[in-house]
């Protein structure tokens, strides 16, 4: 098994990154296999609502979000990392993840999701809250721990001293751990996944 994890602060090995590798040493110890994508520093456009990915499949974009797109299925859960901008997620993570949910978040369905933050002192709730939206628009099942999945410190090395932060971190690869495992023995018993209709869409104004 494999989870995904991307990487959504501009600081390849920050304070995001120490949390995600917390995360990924505790799935490491349970046998399963992490890859922390990280998105890089350059400028990532957001959707401009061209809709041709509803035909193609692709994002005419491009920027990484079809490579990634392409290799979903590889994955068995994913965890979304961010660190904290005016209560919000990173500008690159929420423009690489519009247009890779919108394009392609048909193969994360049923797949456990998780989001961790970042922040120095404040603004936790809100990104968490935005990026766990991603999860259930797709049908993801969510992987929490036991506090909100958040880390502070203004530094690699604070973040390692936020003692209750690492913690969560473990708690939440315990829990995706866990989840993994029982979806994978409910397959082997042969208990099939939710049955999915054919999406509705309804507008207020007709």
């Amino acid at each position: 098994m494999k989870v995904l994890m991307i990487n959504g602060s501009p600081n390849e090995r920050g304070c995001t990154y120490t949390a995600l590798r917390e995360v990924a040493n505790t799935l490491q110890k349970h046998g399963i296999e992490s890859e922390i994508v990280y998105l890089g520093k350059q400028p990532i456009s957001g959707c401009i609502a061209c809709r041709v990915c509803t035909q193609t499949g692709k994002c005419v974009l491009g920027g990484g979000v079809n490579e990634l797109a392409e290799r979903l299925d590889e994955f068995d859960g994913v965890v979304l990392g961010s660190p904290v901008y005016y209560a919000g997620a990173s500008g690159q993570l929420t423009a690489f993840l519009n247009r890779l949910f919108f394009c392609a978040g048909r193969h994360l369905a049923g797949k456990p999701g998780a989001a961790v933050v970042s922040c120095r002192r404040g603004g936790a709730a809100s990104a968490f809250d935005q990026l766990n939206k991603y999860f259930t628009i797709s049908g993801m099942p969510i992987v929490s721990s036991q506090y909100w999945n958040q880390v502070h410190g203004n530094t690699p090395e604070e973040v390692v001293r936020d003692e209750e932060g690492m913690q969560t971190m473990r708690t939440l690869g315990e829990n995706m751990a866990w989840l993994l495992r029982c979806i994978e023995a409910g397959r082997a018993a042969g208990v099939p996944e939710p049955k999915r209709e054919m999406p509705v869409r309804t507008n207020f104004i007709r």
